[in-house]
C-alpha cells in the first residue's frame, strides 16, 4: 500500500500501526509529533491507529537552537 510521509510516497507491505512504522524507521515516538490525515495523534494512541492505503503522515521533530 502507498502512504505519504512528509510529502514523499512510501510503500508499506503490511498493515501496521503508526507506532510500528516509526519504530521501523528508527524514530523515537517520544521525540516527535505525528499528524495523521490532518489530525494530531496522541502518543498513547500511536499503537492503535493503523495505516491505510493513501494515508498521509507528517512526522515533526522539534529542535532547539538559537
Amino acid at each position: 500500500m502507498t502512504v505519504t510521509v512528509n510529502g514523499k510516497e512510501e510503500q508499506i507491505v503490511l498493515e501496521i500501526s503508526i507506532l510500528e512504522f516509526l519504530t521501523s524507521k528508527e524514530i523515537d515516538p517520544n521525540a516527535v509529533v505525528v499528524e495523521h490525515n490532518f489530525n494530531i495523534i496522541e502518543k498513547e494512541n500511536l499503537g492503535s491507529v493503523m495505516l491505510q492505503e493513501n494515508d498521509t503522515l507528517e512526522v515533526l521533530k522539534f529542535v532547539g537552537g538559537g
